[in-house]
């Protein structure tokens, strides 16, 4: 995908568990199902809850219809295509596994934020969001809502992509151009520079051409990322910071009541297969609004090793 391409999400994969409210990712799975005319997988693996195993597979898919019926607005389509899939398994296998056998464009998925579990184990989403075949949409409790509550409408206004001039943020910036021109949004493009004081350390030491370059020659690099006829459909605002990557990230989105974080889904400033455990997954659990982790579509892997590589 190219900054000039449109985004066209065909298929799209939405895994749930069977605890309550561990269906919301629906509502936005379904809402871009609507937009994008896309089919929608609806997927359950009983791997993910303790009690799952003691019920019956026919209990399981009534339940994910109930769950897509809920969902399901006035303004929504009068037929929608949604398939029920029930896998067993570890979660955190299968959904990677399913979304490359059936060559899934968009993974919709709900985050619990367990912060102090994950930090020792690892969550289910930010597995996923590390070898996923495609791009990862990522939703959690208590966040800002871009899609009705009482409708499948999607009220996207401002999106900010987590730019660090490597490709995989160039990959987000394709994903956050599109979903601003499609939905008539602001474009906001964050870089943060690493702290002086503390260049030397790991968790910052990702400028590619050194401290010392100036905000002044960051911000024309930024200018220039973004295609000069998206100016025309689009308000775009930048932003150059100094500090840790996730605070600043997580900071801005706070001040500027962000609706979308776009990030790539490895690099050297917010990657996540270098630093999962410093920025990426940080801004995964912390941020006030859903994260896409923009992957690229490669629907022949089946595996999560073989998508780590």
């Amino acid at each position: 995908m190219t900054l000039n391409e449109r985004i066209s999400f065909e298929s799209i994969l939405c895994p749930i568990g069977l605890m309550p409210d561990s269906d919301e990712a629906l509502r936005y799975a379904i809402a871009l199902t609507n937009v994008f005319g896309a089919k929608l997988t609806v997927m359950h693996c009983t791997g993910a809850d303790a009690e799952a195993s003691l019920i019956d597979r026919s209990h399981i898919e009534e339940t994910l219809k109930d769950s897509i019926t809920k969902h399901i607005r006035l303004d929504a389509p009068t037929t929608l295509d949604a398939k029920i899939v029930v896998v067993e398994g570890d979660p955190q296998v299968a959904i990677t596994r399913e979304a490359a056998r059936r060559r899934i464009d968009l993974i919709v998925m709900r985050s619990r934020r367990r912060p102090f579990a994950a930090a020792l184990l690892g969550s289910t989403a930010e597995s996923i969001c590390r070898t996923a075949p495609c791009p990862v949409l990522v939703t959690h409790t208590s966040e800002v809502e871009w899609v009705g509550e009482t409708t499948n409408s999607i009220g996207l206004k401002r999106v900010l992509v987590a730019y660090d001039f490597s490709s995989d943020s160039e990959l987000a910036l394709s994903y956050g151009l599109s979903l601003a021109q499609e939905y008539q949004a602001e474009l906001h493009l964050i870089h943060v520079l690493p702290l002086r004081v503390r260049a030397e350390a790991p968790e910052i030491a990702y400028m590619p051409f050194g401290i010392e370059t100036s905000f002044n020659e960051v911000s024309s690099r930024l200018n220039s990322a973004v295609p000069g006829e998206a100016r025309l459909w689009c308000a775009i605002k930048q932003a150059v910071r100094e500090g840790h990557p996730y605070r600043e990230v997580l900071a801005y989105a706070e001040e500027q009541d962000i609706d979308l974080i776009c990030m790539g889904a490895s690099g050297t400033g917010f990657g996540m297969q270098a630093l999962f455990g410093s920025n990426a997954d940080r801004v995964l659990r912390q941020a006030p609004c859903p994260i896409l982790i923009a992957r690229p579509l490669r629907p022949m892997i089946a595996s999560p090793v073989a998508a780590i590589k």
